[in-house]
């Protein structure tokens, strides 16, 4: 037997990164329960975010970028609140993010993100 330790799976190596960008935010759902999630894991998480190319941050605000002209209010809430954690963004970053967007991705998708940004942004000050 082998003493060396064994390299870690594409779903273990994806569940550390949805950890470290998530924490307990998002819920481990056990392999095989949901193929879309084994899937996901292993391809988004271990394939593309583990990737070194470009920073953490870069990705978060590509991401929310995305998420806003969707008008994915749920998602960039958890992008929110994910990125003052991880110390991606501070507050008046995270406001000047919407600033931003909202001309490219639209008033009517990035209106309703004001709430949960503010919501985020007080759950981190009152933390």
């Amino acid at each position: 037997m082998s003493d060396e330790p064994r390299e870690p799976t594409a779903r273990e190596r994806g569940l550390a990164k949805m950890r470290e960008l998530y924490g307990d935010e998002v819920r481990e759902v056990p392999e095989g329960v949901s193929p879309f999630t084994d899937v996901m894991l292993e391809t988004l998480f271990a394939g593309v975010w583990d990737r070194d190319v470009l920073s953490m941050r870069d990705r978060r605000l590509l991401v929310m970028g995305v998420v806003a002209a969707l008008g994915a209010t749920d998602i960039w809430g958890l992008q929110a609140r994910s990125a003052l954690a991880n110390g991606e963004l501070d507050a008046d970053e995270l406001r000047e993010v919407l600033v931003l967007l909202a001309p490219y991705a639209g008033y009517p998708n990035v209106a309703p993100l004001v709430g949960p940004t503010e919501a985020a942004i007080a759950g981190r000050d009152a933390g």
